[in-house]
């Protein structure tokens, strides 16, 4: 049911109208609310994203999804700071990226295609809400440091996924409230926050303007970039927002709310990656997984729009639901910097003020748990060898890189390997990647002018990029290009081979693209620990590139400087990058900008470039308005298609529920450790020949040449269950030292892929069970990573502890998460994964209910241990009863029609 059919109570009598520019806007007032609930607790005292939350109950009060007692518990957090009470959130709208988004899509007309056969009408299925889906993850670095690199990208991404984007166009005509922009644009978190977010919201309601807080759901982990703007949002698989679209809300346990208290300045040469890095290792330190983070303190007025955005960016790597910094002045001065009307500048202002969301000097809200950082004790910094938590100081990462090296065996040497016919060689640590890439860093103006003037002065000192590294540039709009341009540094960067590649998510995604051959010829004869440098925010093993293990995040301008050093196995604050045309020895610091210089660089960047670059923002290219558009309600499925298929989720839908009361003589499919990722589950990147995706798509009439990556062909089921945990570099404990997606058939003893074993299980009725470490499904919101456990007869997982995203979707899909007790793990109850396992109390299952798993050997001893089901909520219990979130969202429209 859509908010406009909604029955509104308004319990505490909030409704109210604000006057700003003449226009009259109505809106639920927190200072009405704050009265009302004063014997509760004093809601003026509430982080400003619990206030968001609280607006959006008040705003949606209908007695039955929210209820008076939901409002009033908010106010009951005051006391502890924490709660056990369900609410049911409804974001304004809703923001995808072509990865996720196309398969969410492809439900979307899968979900037609069963109401249509049901014997309804298919336009049923349609978005309530706003839905912008943003094509950024398509484009690879296939070429790069030539003038010419941009448009051949470009050209061979239209060629590779015309299949995919001719069912996007297809969708943009079919679905109403849906709006696609097309490929070569820019990255979707980035395009939220220079042009589509509104941080004041308004809807037409029964003739009435109706303002409201700008929130949303994305379909990647990364919309928590719009944090930064004071618009709450987080991450959320394709799933979750499939049915959000679709008018369920979303279900969340009112959430704790840790402060972040920022003091003092940055100090000079100190860049906001340093800072982002920094403030990622604290607070996955502290543990905020399931938390918000909120922003606050005297050190924010020294912290540029573009800087909050960096960190809110990289809410997921620390663990965090999102990291958010109130509407401040500088809100307004960003807004109008990127050329939003006064109008929505002036109702920013004004809606702020009334409702509490605004940010004054000296504010300390309550919190459930606070920490403090001092900006002028950051230092120079990059993260890595694999995952953005582990913070390295520049300084250390020499030694670091040598003690990766001595735990796999291996030592720096002088004399490397031969690259054939080049006349240089190769060694561990030697940089192969060196990429200007990412939403995280691309969205920051400081560090991208920065990245340029580092450029500059390396050229000028006759420095240039060593040539085993692959250099590219791709920022996260065009908006990046048309500034570097203004201030004279392009012709620069790209003289250090880091031309336009693309306007993407690029190596950041893992779409770097192929290494040149003799590159790739030299890693694989001497076995070499090479590095990627990378301004992004994921490094996750096997995702930047298969021959690449020490991948590094690091800010832009040192991305150039390690383009320019050619190795990671240097001290850069004390060993010269190179020399220059004199033979003098140049150091970093010599080429490092001061921050005036950047400043004076940052203040070129101006609204007309915002307002240029947007205008007509969804029309796209001739190449993408020449796509034919399919009509029709329904989707025409082509046989044929390697790229969408209709997939199998909602077959019997309209079928009565079967109730499971057990998952009886399970097998476990593989076994894990900590830290599994999305990546491992679902990877991203390159399809190998010799995998089972490999052999489908040539048994399919697909060349090698033209696999594309997995996230490209996320519409074709058959291509992603097979590719579901086919990670270059998952370990499966099961076996001894083998990495990638291969597990052992438990009854025959037979080592094969993961995918060939599911199978075979299936054929033997077997149900499937994983189990794994802590930190299970952290990363990115891949729907996949669960969508392909699901089609893999998995029924449940068994963890020490889950990433949130991933939890959620796991529900979303029908698979059971379970989590050992406190103190118990695979290890501690001495589980081999050679075990029969079944799984009682089923028919009668509640939120958090405690499961009894009996465990079979192999020699017919049984052993009995004690589950928590991470069913959280009592939607989410619907769902798992009814298959699915969407399959309930369908069961209950067909019911009711």
């Amino acid at each position: 049911m859509s908010a406009k059919t909604r029955n509104r109570v308004d319990s505490l009598g909030t409704a109210r109208t604000l006057d700003v520019q003449g226009k009259e806007y109505h809106y639920f007032s927190l200072a009405k609310a704050a009265e009302e609930l004063a014997d509760i607790g004093d809601i003026s005292q509430l982080p400003v994203s619990m206030k968001v939350l609280l607006e959006n109950l008040l705003r949606n009060e209908d007695g039955d999804t929210v209820t008076r007692a939901d409002i009033e518990a908010i106010a009951e957090w005051l006391k502890e700071r924490r709660s056990n009470t369900e609410i049911q959130y409804r974001p304004a709208r809703v923001l995808m990226q072509d990865f996720t988004g196309v398969p969410a899509v492809v439900d979307l007309a899968a979900m037609r295609d069963a109401v249509a056969k049901a014997g309804h009408d298919p336009e049923q299925i349609n978005p309530l809400s706003a839905v912008d889906l943003v094509i950024d993850h398509s484009v690879m670095v296939d070429k790069f440091a030539t003038p010419e690199a941009f448009a051949e990208n470009v050209k061979i991404e239209m060629e590779r996924n015309f299949e995919r984007y001719q069912f996007l166009r297809w969708g943009q005509s079919a679905f109403k409230n849906f709006s696609v922009v097309p490929p070569g644009t820019g990255i979707c978190h980035q395009v939220n926050l220079e042009y589509l977010a509104k941080v004041a919201w308004t809807e037409e309601q029964d003739g009435r303007t109706v303002v409201m807080p700008d929130t949303l759901v994305g379909t990647d982990s990364h919309t928590t970039m719009i944090n930064g703007l004071g618009v709450l949002g987080w991450g959320v698989g394709g799933i979750e927002a499939e049915a959000a679209m679709l008018g369920q809300p979303v279900s969340m346990l009112i959430p704790e709310v840790v402060g972040m208290r920022l003091t003092g300045k940055l100090p000079e040469g100190v860049t906001a990656t340093d800072l982002v890095l920094t403030v990622t290792q604290m607070l996955r330190e502290r543990g905020v997984v399931g938390k918000f983070v909120e922003f606050y303190g005297p050190g924010l007025a020294h912290l540029p729009l573009a800087d909050r955005a960096t960190i809110a960016n990289m809410a997921p790597e620390y663990g965090a639901t999102c990291g958010f910094f109130p509407v401040d002045q500088e809100t307004l001065r960003y807004l109008r910097l990127s050329g939003r009307s006064e109008q929505t500048v002036d109702l920013v202002e004004a809606y702020a003020k009334a409702q509490g969301f605004w940010r004054d000097e000296g504010s300390e809200p309550v919190f459930s748990d606070t920490l403090e950082l001092d900006l002028n004790t950051v230092v120079a910094s990059l993260a890595g060898p694999k995952r953005p938590q582990d913070r390295v100081a520049l300084t250390e990462l020499k030694p670091q890189l040598d003690l990766m090296l001595a735990n796999s065996g291996q030592a720096s040497s002088d004399e490397g390997v031969e690259v054939a016919g080049q006349g240089y060689t190769l060694n561990h640590g030697d940089v192969v990647i060196a990429a200007i890439t990412s939403c995280t860093n691309t969205s920051n103006p400081s560090v991208l002018m920065a990245a340029g003037l580092v450029a500059k002065k390396a050229v000028e000192r006759g420095l240039m990029r060593k040539p085993w590294v692959k250099s590219s540039l791709a920022p996260g709009s065009k908006v990046v290009t048309d500034y570097l341009s203004k201030a004279g540094l392009s012709e620069y960067l790209d003289k250090l081979g880091f031309n336009l590649v693309g306007y993407g998510c690029t190596t950041c995604i893992g779409n770097s693209g192929p290494l040149p051959e003799v590159i790739s010829e030299a890693i694989q004869k001497g076995n070499l620990t090479v590095s990627s440098v990378l301004s992004g925010n994921r490094n996750f093993e096997g995702r930047v590139h298969p021959e690449v293990r020490a991948n590094w995040l690091a800010s832009p301008p040192l991305v150039v400087a390690y383009a320019l050093a050619g190795t990671t196995h240097i001290d850069l604050s004390s060993e010269p990058l190179g020399v220059d045309s004199n033979e003098q020895p140049v150091y970093l610091r010599d080429i490092w900008p001061t921050s005036h210089e950047i400043a004076e660089a940052v203040a070129l960047v101006d609204g007309e470039m915002f307002r240029r670059e947007y205008a007509d923002v969804f029309s796209g290219d001739e190449d993408w308005r020449a796509i034919p558009i399919g009509e029709g309600k329904t989707y025409d499925w082509r046989d044929d298609s390697t790229y969408v298929k209709n997939p199998p989720f909602f077959e019997g839908i309209d079928q009565p529920l079967e109730v499971v009361e057990r998952i009886e003589n399970a097998r476990v499919l593989a076994k894990f450790g900590d830290s599994i990722t999305t990546d491992h589950i679902s990877p991203a990147g390159s399809i190998k020949a010799d995998s089972p995706a490999g052999q489908y798509l040539q048994d399919n009439g697909v060349a090698p040449s033209d696999f594309n990556s997995y996230g490209s062909r996320r519409g074709n089921h058959e291509v992603m269950m097979r590719g579901t945990f086919a990670n270059v570099r998952i370990k499966n404990q099961l076996l001894d030292g083998v990495e990638g997606g291969y597990t052992l058939h438990i009854p025959s003893h037979e080592q094969m892929s993961i995918y060939d074993a599911a199978m075979r299980y299936q054929a033997e009725q077997t149900p499937l069970v994983v189990l794994a470490g802590k930190e299970y499904g952290t990363g990115s919101s891949r729907d996949w990573a669960a969508k392909g456990t699901r089609l893999l007869g998995v029924k449940a997982v068994i963890a020490e502890s889950f990433e949130r995203i991933h939890r959620s979707n796991l529900v979303g899909m029908g698979v059971l998460p379970l989590q050992f007790m406190p103190g118990e793990s695979v290890e501690s109850l001495g589980l081999t994964g050679h075990e029969v396992l079944t799984i009682e109390g089923l028919s009668d299952l509640t939120t958090g209910a405690e499961l009894q798993v009996k465990a079979v050997t192999d020699d017919g001893k049984d052993k009995q241990f004690t589950v928590k089901c991470r069913i959280d909520t009592g939607n989410e219990l619907a769902y798992y009863r009814s298959g699915g979130i969407l399959h309930y969202v369908l069961r209950e429209m067909i019911k009711a029609h």
